[in-house]
C-alpha cells in the first residue's frame, strides 16, 4: 500500500492510498478519514459508496462528512466505484464500465477479469484496513449515494451480521425494473434474471430485510426518480415492517448539495448504532 496524501482534518487525518488489488487485478485507490480517537485504539468505521461516474474523491471532498465523523469518533472509508486502468475493460457510456462497477462480481466477458467490486468491498479492502489502520472490524456501518446507495443496501442485506447499520441517499432502489440496472446487471451478470435478485434492494427487502436500523433519504425533485424507483423500496419496507425511516425531502435533487444537506443525520444515525 502506498500513501498518496495525508492531511490533518478536524483533528484527525484524511488520507488517500493506493494498493494492488488481487480480486480486481489492478491498482485501486481509496480515501480514509481517521478521527483523533484512532491514535489511541480501533474506532468504528462507516463505508461510503459513491455513485455513477464518481471516484473515491467525490464524497471525500463534497459530502462534508468528516466534521460529523470527527465529532462521533468514526472512521470513514471512501472506496473507488470500479476498477480502473488502461488494461481494464470500459464502455463509452457513463453508466457501464469504469466508474460504474455497480458493486457486483461480474461473471461475463469482458468484465469478469476485473469487475469484482462485491468481493473488494466485502472482503479485500476491509482486511487491508484492519491490518493497516486502527479500524474495528466488528463495528461497521455502510451508506452510499445513488449507485452507491444500491451497493450499500445490497451488501448490508446480502451479508447478514457484517454491518450494524445501513443507510442510503437517493439509491437505485429497484434496478431489475429500471433502465439504471437492467442494462448493467445483464452486462455484468448475464441474461438470467434470477441471478439479479441478490443485487436488487427492493427484492432483498422483500425476501430478507435487514437485521438492524435502516435510513433512506430521497430528494422529492430528483431528476432521476423514474430510474431510482424509491417507491418500490418504500413499499417493500412497509410490507416487511422493517425497522427504519424513509424520508422524502421536498425540493431537493440528485446532487451532492442534497448529500451534504442530510449527511449530519446519517452520521448521527450510524454513530448511534456503532456505539450501542
Amino acid at each position: 500500500m502506498e500513501t498518496q496524501s495525508e492531511h490533518m482534518c478536524f483533528g484527525g487525518t484524511q488520507g488517500v492510498y493506493t494498493h494492488e488489488s488481487a480480486v480486481c487485478a489492478c491498482h485501486m485507490t481509496f480515501g480514509l478519514f481517521l478521527p483523533a480517537e484512532a491514535q489511541h485504539g480501533p474506532v468504528p468505521v462507516l463505508w461510503y459508496l459513491s455513485g455513477l461516474t464518481c471516484t473515491h474523491e467525490n464524497a471525500m471532498t463534497k459530502a462534508g462528512a468528516q466534521v460529523w465523523a470527527a465529532q462521533h469518533g468514526v472512521a470513514l472509508v471512501f472506496p473507488d466505484t470500479s476498477p480502473r486502468g488502461a488494461d481494464v475493460a470500459d464502455d463509452q457510456s457513463y453508466d457501464l464500465g469504469q466508474g460504474a462497477g455497480f458493486y457486483v462480481n461480474a461473471t461475463q466477458t469482458p468484465w469478469a477479469s476485473n469487475f469484482q467490486m462485491w468481493d473488494y468491498i466485502a472482503t479485500e479492502l476491509p482486511a487491508l484496513l484492519a491490518q493497516s489502520f486502527a479500524i474495528d472490524p466488528d463495528r461497521q456501518g455502510i451508506t452510499g449515494h445513488s449507485m452507491g446507495g444500491h451497493g450499500a443496501l445490497t451488501l448490508a442485506m446480502g451479508l447478514p451480521g457484517h454491518f450494524k447499520s445501513v443507510s442510503a441517499i437517493a439509491p437505485i432502489a429497484n434496478p431489475s425494473q429500471s433502465a439504471w440496472g437492467r442494462k448493467q446487471l445483464e452486462a455484468y451478470l448475464g441474461p438470467d434474471e434470477t441471478l439479479w435478485g441478490a443485487h436488487d434492494a427492493t427484492l432483498l427487502m422483500q425476501d430478507t430485510g435487514f437485521d438492524g436500523p435502516v435510513l433512506i433519504d430521497q430528494g422529492g425533485s430528483d431528476q432521476f426518480l423514474d430510474l431510482l424507483k424509491p417507491e418500490a423500496l418504500s413499499h417493500a419496507m412497509a410490507l416487511r415492517r422493517q425497522q427504519g425511516t424513509f424520508r422524502i425531502h421536498e425540493g431537493y435533487d440528485h446532487s451532492y448539495f442534497f448529500v451534504a444537506s442530510v449527511m449530519e443525520d446519517h452520521l448521527d444515525f450510524h454513530a448511534e448504532a456503532l456505539y450501542a
